[in-house]
């Protein structure tokens, strides 16, 4: 089979790219990005070699292009995992939330319904659910939560979400979709919490963290993530919602003290900042359904996936120092 994947020199999709890549011969992947500032082809360049892969340099949004590409490639899956994902850039400029994230999806599902495509996957986040209230631990998000978005990012991905649904309602595409909870792992751009940290305590550099710190989340790593999609995209349900969660909750003080202590640092460079506005309190996710109908499980505890993550960003400083520079940027030449 032939996929395409969307977003695929990003945080997630690049994981899912060496994963999918090596373990599946057989099939061929075209991966496309936009190489905006968070798609880095650092992170897909070892792939280059690969007789089952290419790159496409391009943009979801752009319909002529979309087409043109499905024309010349002939996809039986695709995956989208591009996505504008920052909560703090959506509030500083929602348009670009709203295109890439709602528009792009809409091309892409008018080239697959056209193209009679098998799979159509939008991954999607935990974050279309709203937040859950601290004091109450027994609460998860089920995929029979309703949306309830707080930021223009989450409004974006639920709006997606739904209109993926609308799609395969009324225009029978084959659609799933699959709602992950934080995270972590290589790769990842230095603007999320987890490099964030590493980044900052390894140059002694103060650690911002918002509030108290008492924001709760629901850890994953991102190739148990990248398993559950690929199992849902070749074993899923037509129609149906996937959690993917990682049951690790901890407060963003505990993930930011596990760091410290793990690289000899100080806590003294804890920084508390203003809040963010209409920050969410707590995410936790039940993946009940998933483990159940289709055997995913997670390889990793928070506690062992960190400390792998930690080594990884340790031992390859060079690939930070060059998003830090800017030079990353020249990675990929058209």
């Amino acid at each position: 089979m032939k996929f395409l994947v969307t977003g695929g020199a990003g945080f997630i999709g690049s994981n899912y790219m060496h994963y999918v890549v090596n373990k599946y011969p057989e099939d061929y992947f075209v991966c496309l990005d936009a190489l905006t500032y968070a798609g880095n082809y650092n992170n897909i360049k070892d792939l280059e070699n690969k007789e089952n892969y290419k790159f496409v340099h391009g943009d979801i949004t752009d319909k002529d292009f979309v087409e043109k590409l499905f024309d010349e490639e002939q996809f039986d899956i695709v995956i989208n995992f591009a996505a504008e994902s920052h909560v703090d850039n959506s509030i500083k400029n929602p348009r670009l939330f709203l295109m890439t994230n709602i528009i792009g999806t809409q091309t892409l599902m008018d080239a697959a319904r056209r193209h009679n495509i098998k799979r159509y996957h939008q991954v999607s986040t935990d974050e279309v659910y709203g937040d859950l209230p601290l004091d109450r631990p027994d609460l998860l998000f089920t995929e029979d939560t309703p949306l309830h978005t707080s930021s223009p990012y989450s409004s974006s991905k639920a709006s997606a979400d739904l209109l993926v649904m609308a799609y395969h309602r009324t225009y029978g595409l084959p659609v799933t979709i699959s709602r992950c909870s934080n995270n972590y792992g290589p790769y990842q751009f230095p603007e999320k919490l987890i490099p964030v940290v590493i980044s900052k305590a390894l140059n002694d550099e103060k650690i911002p963290v918002y509030g108290k710190g008492e924001n709760v989340r629901d850890w994953i790593h991102v190739i148990d993530h990248n398993i559950g999609v690929d199992l849902i995209v070749r074993n899923g349900k037509v129609g149906e919602v996937y959690n993917l969660g990682g049951h690790s909750e901890r407060t963003n003080l505990e993930v930011v003290k596990t760091i410290l202590k793990q690289l000899g640092k100080s806590e003294d460079l804890i920084e508390y900042v203003t809040d963010r506005p209409g920050h969410d309190l707590r995410y936790a996710i039940d993946s009940t359904k998933v483990e159940k109908e289709l055997n995913w499980d997670r390889t990793y505890t928070f506690e062992s996936g960190i400390k792998e993550t930690i080594d990884w960003y340790v031992n390859n400083q060079d690939w930070i120092n060059n998003i830090k520079s800017g030079e990353y940027k020249n990675a990929y030449k058209d």
